[in-house]
């Protein structure tokens, strides 16, 4: 009888235009319903995917020796060997001091390279502030950048991350915030974003968990 009921049900469905449900499974296999809340992704595992949806390249260090040989292959792929570079702080050019790049404030230059505020996962975006930029807007700078981030900088939301920067005991904080989430030529609709110009954008995320 359960099984003829199940056979007019969906035959029911079929003629009414209803879908059926769909069958759905996370990722040991078993079956989730349609109207379940889906399981929540690690917050590095989200920032990767949006981060890549938004087309930004990103590379994984385990350790600072990782990090200055990722960026060399970023060179050597981008034929930047002997550029200038657009970088004001002396604590991360000094990592790549190896190079034969020249560090200045040239607008001019081949990439900006810095550091961010943090990284948003529900957006794939990259939170920046006068502490990268000065007082500079993103189209101002340099096309290409690379950016060095930390994966303890991983957090969930824009407010979050707004809210993190406003707690800081520093008098000076940052101005000039905004977010880099264009990294190809798709229009962007954040307003924290608004105004801004697509970037080639590379992101070297060192492990400091």
């Amino acid at each position: 009888m359960d099984k003829i009921y199940a056979i007019f049900m969906n035959f029911l469905k079929r003629i009414l235009g209803i879908d059926t449900e769909e069958e759905v499974t996370d990722e040991n296999g078993n079956e989730i319903g349609k109207f379940m809340p889906r399981p929540e992704i690690p917050i590095d595992e989200e920032f990767m995917l949006n981060f890549k949806k938004n087309g930004g390249k990103f590379l994984y260090c385990e350790n600072e020796n990782e990090l200055r040989l990722n960026f060399s292959e970023i060179l050597k792929e981008n034929e930047w060997d002997e550029c200038e570079v657009y970088c004001s702080k002396p604590d991360i050019y000094s990592k790549f001091d190896h190079t034969k790049l020249t560090f200045n404030k040239n607008l001019e230059a081949c990439f900006f390279l810095s550091d961010c505020e943090f990284l948003i996962s529900n957006t794939g975006a990259i939170l920046v502030s006068s502490s990268q930029m000065g007082d500079k807007k993103l189209s101002d700078l340099p096309p290409n950048f690379i950016i060095i981030a930390k994966t303890s900088q991983l957090i969930k939301t824009i407010g979050e991350g707004l809210q993190q920067i406003n707690k800081r005991q520093d008098r000076n904080l940052p101005t000039n915030i905004t977010t880099i989430k264009t990294f190809d030529e798709k229009k962007d609709s954040d307003f924290m974003s608004y105004g801004s110009i697509p970037k080639n954008l590379y992101l070297l995320l060192l492990e400091d968990l």
